[in-house]
């Protein structure tokens, strides 16, 4: 597991990790997965597209890891989850967070409310 925490994105500037991380096989990249969805936390980091890109080939694998997220306080990336990777999951993937996205629709925190969360929640849930 260490020499697989070697590969991980130094910075939020280091594309060539990222780019490396594709090289892996399934199973190390799951066991990678909330490591590699903290480099989601903000969407206007240079890696984040490519990781949120890989993530999204673990529909299933990263639903209890989102779950995690929307029970912190880092609002922001409760959106950047919402926004890159539950609303482009597929339907079964997304259903699997009908509660969360519930919850977060109707019952948000102030700081959710600031940062839009309810509302992108809401959208999520008119899709499904």
């Amino acid at each position: 597991m260490e020499l697989l925490n070697d590969i991980l994105p130094k910075d939020k500037f280091d594309i060539e990790s990222a780019e490396k991380l594709k090289g892996l096989s399934r199973e190390e990249i799951i066991s990678l997965l909330p490591k590699l969805l903290e480099w989601i936390q903000d969407m206007n980091w240079v890696i984040a597209p490519k990781i949120a890109d890989l993530l999204l080939d673990f529909p299933i694998e990263i639903i209890p890891h989102i779950r995690k997220v929307f029970k912190t306080e880092d609002d922001i990336w409760k959106f950047w989850c919402l926004e890159v990777l539950v609303k482009n999951l597929p339907s079964n993937s997304r259903k699997e967070l009908n509660s969360d996205l519930i919850r977060l629709a109707e019952r948000p925190s102030e700081g959710e409310k600031l940062e839009e969360v309810d509302v992108k929640a809401k959208e999520i849930l008119k899709q499904l």
